[in-house]
């Protein structure tokens, strides 16, 4: 389930915690729970966000293990924290220093492949109402995009392929271009739907978040 209500102490508490955590994802065989943990910390707590961020850039500057396990669950998370929020302008600058200076040591390597995406995806971070979802946090893992499926009246339901960036907006275009609808004098809009309520869902809403409400 999605992280629910935390109780927190001090900023300096919670992030010796979270320096802790980093520690422990190192050698984590299933780093994805510890992830989703961090990154609800950062937005329950913001503050935070930038002293993460130069905690990955540190832990990924001149591993033991350049590429290994370790190293990638550190890449792994950096990638997550970009599609999730945006770091302060100095720590923004620092962190494309970082990634365009591994792109050029490691070329072809994992590394310089989670760097492209990061710098990639911190063009298009805006911020997030919720942390990714245990399945969004896989496919960012691959740097893959995820299947979102939308029942549309009438016809059989439809595969989407989105991003952390895509909005309803997006997908709701998407789909009229291929109904062939795109002629047609309606409005169209994405609706979310529980066992308690149906709501449109809002043009700008990202729809990462509205599967995280979902999971």
């Amino acid at each position: 389930t999605a992280p629910g209500p935390r109780s927190y102490t001090t900023l300096r508490d919670e992030a010796v915690k979270l320096f802790n955590s980093l520690q422990q994802l190192e050698s984590e065989r299933d780093p994805v729970p510890l992830m989703q943990g961090v990154l609800q910390t950062c937005l329950d707590l913001p503050p935070l966000v930038d002293e993460i961020y130069c905690q990955l850039v540190k832990q990924t500057t001149e591993p033991l293990a350049p590429g290994g396990q370790g190293d990638l669950h550190y890449w792994q998370l950096l990638t997550c924290m970009s599609c999730t929020f945006l770091p302060s302008p100095p720590v923004l600058r620092f962190l494309r220093f970082h990634l365009d200076r591994t792109e050029n040591r490691f070329p072809a390597s994992e590394m310089a492949k989670y760097a492209c995406f990061i710098r990639e995806a911190l063009e298009k971070t805006k911020g997030r109402e919720c942390v990714p979802s245990l399945e969004e946090i896989l496919v960012l893992m691959q740097r893959q995009e995820m299947i979102c499926t939308v029942h549309c009246p009438g016809v059989p339901a439809c595969s989407v392929a989105i991003s952390s960036h895509t909005t309803a907006e997006e997908v709701a275009q998407e789909l009229v271009s291929r109904l062939g609808l795109s002629q047609s004098p309606n409005l169209f809009a994405l609706y979310e739907q529980s066992r308690r309520r149906e709501q449109p869902v809002g043009s700008a809403t990202l729809l990462a978040d509205v599967l995280t409400r979902f999971e």
